[in-house]
């Protein structure tokens, strides 16, 4: 997919831009469409106490965020930027967006986690106070569309996007004995995951390798003889865990009312042979069983698994497939963010 070379515009960024975040990356894609590029990094406003800082996540208002507030605004007025992103604003109050309107420039909300969902995270308060208040929100869920649609908001619909920068494929020469991992999963514990490696390891017999935060305390010690467990992953690591699973498995989290996987757009666009759960948004990204292959019980991931990790030119041919389709179908960042800026120009006109 090709995509009309955007503009060139001032963009304060506001976010965590922590190195490997996706925010982070979605900022340099920014920079390489032409746009010039200036920071607002929310890190280093978070509380050093761990009390306070949990407060602040699921009570964003008041002395908590004053700081935050005052400052972005003061930014705002000194570099006058032609557009302010926000990458999933709960800090940020109605005055503050008002401000930023004050001095002509356009708001854009970028949410990849989900205010809406059953989940219920407890940190929107401010974003539901300024949800109407954006001139395009950016929506990565088809349940967001309607409920914008509805709205009547402006919005644009994107997806979990790749970054071409960080995810691509192995180097030539890398083959099939550099794979040390055979059933891989590199990221959190949500839902269902726990029990459904711990069965493809227990159960199923499978090699089942995993990394990420917080696995040491899903299993018992006698659940984790069964399991390889390593830290968590980012980056060029993250990209290197991928390289050298001969599976990649990839899940949904259900409670976000997601229907793609993040991780899903990341496995191909590394030319990792992808095995995820069977959803209609994954079966529109991926031709099933030419370019990913899919399932929806242990048992069937379990026979699939077996079947593949015997078939190193199978699984070789279906990720190359993948990976092209991830790049032919623009599932990039910089084809994605072209889009929204071009959107933008079209709503501004």
């Amino acid at each position: 997919m090709s995509y009309s070379p955007p503009r060139a515009r001032k963009i304060l960024y506001a976010s965590d831009l922590s190195c490997g975040s996706t925010a982070a990356y979605r900022f340099e894609a920014l920079r390489r469409l032409g746009q010039e590029m200036h920071p607002f990094d929310v890190l280093p406003y978070a509380p050093k106490n761990r009390y306070l800082s949990w407060l602040r996540f699921r009570y964003p208002a008041g002395p908590l965020v004053a700081r935050i507030n005052h400052d972005l605004v003061q930014v705002v007025q000194t570099i006058r930027p032609d557009i302010v992103w926000f990458d999933k604003p709960i800090f940020f109050t109605p005055a503050t967006m008002h401000a930023i309107k004050q001095t002509g420039a356009k708001i854009v909300f970028y949410v990849q986690d989900a205010p809406f969902g059953p989940r219920n995270d407890g940190c929107w308060m401010q974003f539901l106070k300024v949800l109407r208040m954006a001139d395009l929100h950016c929506l990565v869920r088809k349940a967001d569309v309607a409920r914008y649609s509805t709205w009547g908001l402006p919005w644009i619909e994107t997806m979990f996007s790749f970054d071409p920068a960080i995810h691509f494929p192995p180097p030539l020469g890398f083959t099939d004995t550099d794979r040390d991992r055979a059933v891989s999963y590199i990221g959190f514990p949500y839902e269902q995951r726990p029990a459904f490696l711990l069965s493809l390891a227990r159960d199923h017999k499978l090699p089942v390798f995993i990394n990420g935060s917080r696995w040491q305390r899903m299993f018992t010690r006698d659940e984790q003889q069964y399991l390889t467990l390593g830290g968590f992953l980012a980056a060029d690591e993250y990209r290197s865990g991928i390289w050298r699973s001969k599976i990649n498995l990839s899940f949904v989290t259900e409670t976000n009312e997601d229907d793609i996987a993040h991780k899903a757009v990341e496995i191909a666009a590394c030319g990792g042979f992808l095995l995820a759960v069977r959803t209609p948004g994954h079966q529109a990204l991926f031709e099933e069983d030419r370019e990913a292959v899919f399932f929806l019980s242990v048992e069937e991931c379990a026979d699939k698994a077996r079947f593949y990790l015997d078939r190193p030119d199978l699984r070789q041919a279906i990720a190359a497939r993948g990976r092209e389709r991830a790049v032919s179908s623009g599932y990039d960042n910089d084809t994605q963010l072209a889009r929204i800026l071009n959107r933008l120009d079209g709503i501004s006109e």
